[in-house]
């Protein structure tokens, strides 16, 4: 990896981490606004959107502190991107059905007025993130991080 590459990594971790930690964050004090918020998509059945909405905080709040301490950096970037794949898919589909509701991807959620959606501003914050998770499943060593800064599969920096 180049030199300035383990910085960029650096960078994507606290971006995707931060992200990841404060959306967790904010939900999960309110498990009943984050379940309603996942009902609202109208996607899952009730009986598993409650759960979901319930469960989403922790992991949220998992993937972020583990990408912010640099550790299981490839696993959790893989695991991040799959979130933002399945939230892009979500708002999208939301979004083509007509739903008119906030995303939820930083508590509340739920219903809104049609003039306030915000499905092109999510969809586009969530491809950067996916872009930043995939990034970091190709190049995980970084700086700072708590695993070794060389990359598993080279031993390179």
């Amino acid at each position: 990896m180049k030199p300035w590459g383990a910085w960029v990594s650096l960078g994507a971790r606290l971006i995707l981490g931060g992200v990841m930690l404060v959306a967790g964050a904010l939900k999960v004090s309110d498990p009943e606004t984050a379940a309603q918020a996942v009902r609202a998509y109208e996607i899952l059945p009730d009986g598993l959107a409650d759960p979901v909405g319930w469960g989403l905080p922790f992991l949220e709040i998992a993937i972020g502190l583990l990408l912010i301490l640099g550790f299981g950096v490839r696993h959790s970037a893989a695991a991040a991107a799959v979130f933002m794949v399945v939230f892009i898919a979500a708002v999208g589909s939301a979004w083509a059905r007509g739903l008119a509701i906030d995303c939820g991807c930083f508590g509340g959620g739920g219903r809104v007025d049609p003039g306030q959606t915000k499905y092109l501003e999510e969809i586009l914050r969530d491809v950067g993130l996916l872009v930043l998770a995939l990034w970091l499943c190709v190049k995980p060593a970084s700086k700072f991080a708590l695993e070794s800064d060389q990359d598993p599969s080279t031993g390179a920096p």
